[in-house]
């Protein structure tokens, strides 16, 4: 089969012909159908901050496929069944749990490479770049009506959103701030808080055209343009939740600006990309009595729940802009990705023969 290979850190992704994959006692094997090439994929391939993925492998995370066989101990999908691959896997230790993303970067807990680890990354070592990919079946979620349409590539992403407005325990009703409005992640959890019935959503960011589009939306949603950090918080005003969905940025000041505008008793969830410390205001909390809240990645059940949403026409995954691509040139597509932002989302299309 036609993969996306990244020989190791710092190589350019190529295209391949790699052994087709055969299914194992707890394993699925999927027709990849479409899956979200994230903006970020290039400095996935990079040594760095991002690096420690076991290479060579199979470069691509999440996406939705058709099941064409599964292993045996596998009863929860059969073959023919559309499925999301969440990219998550965990070691069922419920003592010490540890988890890591398959064909990505990303290890949870601590963020470190531990023997355990070492040996499922081993294990479950490709990714979904690909026209075929064997994956975990504790990693999968059966979507009833899916019909592997690019757009539902995304869920994956959206479910990142969700999950942490879970954390934060959004409320219809609840007025929301979000960080970054303006990136992929920051973008889907402003669909997301109008679908949950959010009373008003302030959307920060820098980029005035994509702040206008979100704008556009719906009246709930206000556009702040992201300035200096007391300029930042009087725009947003007082607000139950905060969003932070910031990508790397060279100062805390934006994220701290939405923390002092967490109203008493409200919450704020980390969830992007921000690599600076931040200097937490004891007093403040405490005496607002907010909750400072990490999120990583999501459970199957949100991500189930979001399709739902897309399914019934709450959550309209088809209105967002998606380029789609094939396999033949991987190095065009990650460019893409990474000019296209938080402007659209680009989705691989691996059956895509044009």
């Amino acid at each position: 089969m036609r993969a996306w290979m990244l020989d190791e850190p710092g190589a350019a992704l190529r295209l391949a012909e790699v052994p087709d994959p055969t299914p194992r006692p707890d394993g699925v094997l999927l027709e990849v159908l479409a899956v979200h090439v994230p903006a970020y994929t290039d400095v996935v391939t990079q040594a760095g901050p991002r690096g420690g993925v076991p290479t060579p492998l199979v470069l691509g995370v999440g996406g939705v496929g058709r099941v064409v066989a599964v292993g045996e101990d596998v009863f929860g999908v059969t073959i023919g069944d559309v499925v999301a691959h969440s990219g998550l896997l965990g070691s069922d230790d419920v003592v010490a749990p540890e988890e890591f993303l398959t064909g990505w970067t990303g290890i949870g807990g601590r963020g470190e490479r531990t023997p355990t680890i070492a040996a499922m990354q081993d294990r479950w070592r490709d990714g979904t770049f690909a026209e075929r990919v064997l994956v975990p079946a504790a990693a999968v979620v059966r979507l009833p009506g899916a019909t592997g349409a690019p757009h539902e590539a995304l869920l994956g992403w959206f479910a990142v959103a969700a999950e942490a407005l879970d954390r934060a325990e959004l409320q219809a009703g609840h007025e929301v701030a979000v960080l970054g409005a303006t990136g992929q992640l920051g973008t889907a959890g402003v669909h997301l808080a109008l679908a949950r019935g959010a009373s008003r959503v302030v959307a920060v960011g820098r980029d005035v055209d994509l702040l206008a589009g979100l704008a556009g939306l719906d009246a709930r949603v206000r556009a702040v343009r992201l300035a200096d950090r007391a300029a930042t918080t009087a725009a947003i005003g007082e607000v139950d939740v905060v969003l932070d969905a910031l990508g790397p940025v060279p100062s805390a000041e934006p994220t701290l600006a939405g923390l002092d505008a967490v109203r008493p008793c409200g919450a704020m969830v980390l969830v992007g990309g921000v690599r600076e410390d931040l200097v937490i205001p004891y007093g403040l909390l405490m005496r607002r009595r907010l909750r400072l809240l990490g999120s990583w990645m999501f459970r199957r059940e949100t991500l189930l729940r979001v399709w739902r949403q897309a399914a019934a026409g709450v959550l309209d995954l088809g209105s967002l802009p998606v380029r789609v691509v094939g396999l033949g040139d991987p190095t065009a597509a990650v460019d893409l990705a990474a000019r296209t932002g938080g402007s659209g989302f680009v989705v691989l299309v691996p059956g895509l023969t044009t």
